[in-house]
């Protein structure tokens, strides 16, 4: 860490690249969380669009078959009104609306018991479509077989169920109403081991209720639209009742079984509260959206209530049906999670790329300024006729090549006459130092000969200084010669001093 942070302060191309790359990375992550976030509210805006339309589209699917059936079963009600007294031919009505539409599976005509005395008790025509026997098989001895307009087994019979027809929801609760309306999945009627709804009609003459006329779709007729309805991988749809029982389910199976949302919780040990929530607003008729997780995984439920189109003459009973779609986190945020991590891919590797072409950017830039700072080196230590790198920038660092040119030309004249004035003062320090020790000589003879001089006139001063106190005390006692011997010693000694400041000033000249 030491050694980056020391080289990071000695190379300015790699601050000044960083600098660039972490302010540019800085304005990007700002502006990709911005994107993001706006890419992110609009893929779910979108997802929940998708979810709408294809509950709407799945819907109406369903209900265009619905309508079909109703409107092929309004067709035939109208001729069985008029041919009542035939009870033959309710088998023929029954054949006719089974060939007339494809969705239908069976089609069965109950009348009032002892309506048909001469048929007993009960009379009830029922055919319906086998996918079980081929032509040719072997129908109870109670059916009788023909092929369908399709090639397939179309069976007759005179009841079906484990309990007397009037006993069957699809026959009791027509007559109690008095008006058409659509079955749930039944529980006690799989009519060739297949589940079905039921569309009833009650059959009027005079004001009273004398009969009933289902028509069978099968569940897996429905299944098939509802799961083909499958707008991602991993997505899926269901279908609940009113009571909760699963009209259509992702598993086949549960559809045959005719299952209840709640009761197959409590078998798999599923406490999801949020599932079972959005199975009681399924059922409530509501529509929405809720999240939930299942197997670690998170999903988006939308939902809406089964709605029938309207059409003139038509029942406006609600069904009491509820379609929904799943989709999983990964459908509907996968395509922006890739997008996200592509982007922050491609932003990482755009980073580092300008990073790296800043930094050799940087690095050519600077070059002159580097080769500038070497120079600048030797010149500090002492080479002044280093030469500087000649430019042809005309930016900032050209500018400081030249204006370093001219500074190191100004600094070798500064160098050149101090050396000169260096060379002059040497010498002249020289020629100082000779007369110095030349005048010390002359000094040091001088000393010597005034010293010489000195101890030379010494003698006669003394003797002249002698000769003068003797004068002075004693000249009254001397005589005239003795008075003249010493005045002419006095001159003598004078003479002497004399003649030795003679050579003395002839010395100095």
């Amino acid at each position: 860490m030491k050694r980056l942070r020391q080289y990071l302060a000695r190379s300015l191309s790699v601050r000044l690249s960083l600098m660039v790359a972490l302010t540019t990375a800085a304005l990007l992550m700002v502006a990709l969380l911005i994107m993001l976030h706006y890419a992110q509210e609009i893929v779910r805006e979108q997802s929940v669009q998708k979810a709408e339309q294809t509950l709407k589209g799945t819907v109406q699917n369903i209900d265009n078959i619905l309508l079909s059936v109703e409107q092929a079963s309004g067709n035939v009600y109208w001729e069985i009104l008029l041919h009542l007294n035939n009870p033959d031919g309710m088998f023929t009505y029954c054949r006719k609306l089974l060939e007339a539409n494809p969705y239908i599976s069976g089609c069965a005509i109950a009348m009032e018991p002892y309506y048909y005395k001469s048929r007993g008790k009960y009379f009830m025509a029922y055919v319906y479509r086998s996918r079980k026997n081929t032509a040719g098989g072997s129908p109870a001895d109670d059916q009788e077989e023909e092929l369908g307009m399709d090639g397939s087994p179309i069976i007759r019979a005179a009841t079906f169920g484990k309990k007397p027809y009037n006993e069957q929801i699809w026959y009791t609760k027509t007559m109690e109403i008095g008006r058409p309306y659509w079955t749930d999945p039944l529980d006690d009627i799989q009519p060739d081991g297949e589940a079905i709804v039921t569309y009833c009609l009650p059959i009027w003459q005079d004001g009273k209720r004398i009969g009933v006329l289902g028509v069978d779709v099968p569940l897996s007729l429905l299944s098939a639209i509802v799961l083909d309805t499958k707008p991602s991988p991993n997505a899926y749809s269901t279908m609940l009742s009113r009571k909760g029982s699963f009209i259509v389910h992702p598993n086949e199976s549960y559809t045959h079984r005719r299952l209840n949302v709640f009761k197959l919780a409590e078998k798999q040990h599923d406490s999801n509260i949020e599932m079972q929530k959005l199975a009681s607003a399924m059922m409530e008729g509501k529509r929405g959206h809720t999240q939930f997780i299942k197997n670690d995984t998170i999903w988006y439920a939308f939902y809406e209530p089964f709605e029938r189109t309207l059409v003139p003459g038509r029942s406006n009973d609600k069904m009491g049906w509820s379609v929904a779609v799943m989709y999983s986190e990964n459908d509907i945020m996968g395509d922006y999670n890739l997008l996200k991590r592509t982007v922050i891919g491609i932003s990482v590797l755009g980073i580092l790329l300008l990073l790296i072409a800043c930094t050799a950017f940087a690095h050519r830039f600077l070059l002159p300024l580097r080769m500038l700072t070497q120079s600048a080196q030797h010149i500090a230590e002492g080479h002044y006729d280093e030469p500087i790198p000649v430019t042809h920038h005309r930016d900032e660092i050209g500018q400081l090549q030249q204006h370093f040119q001219l500074m190191q030309q100004a600094l070798a004249n500064h160098m050149n006459e101090l050396e000169r004035l260096h060379a002059s003062l040497q010498q002249q320090g020289t020629e100082l130092e000779a007369a110095y020790q030349h005048a010390q000589e002359a000094d040091r003879i001088k000393t010597t000969v005034l010293h010489n001089m000195t101890n030379r006139m010494t003698v006669p001063a003394e003797a002249i200084l002698s000769r003068v106190q003797t004068l002075r005390q004693q000249w009254s006692q001397m005589n005239r010669e003795e008075a003249e011997h010493m005045v002419a010693d006095i001159q003598a000694q004078t003479q002497t001093i004399t003649n030795l400041l003679d050579d003395l000033l002839r010395k100095e000249q």
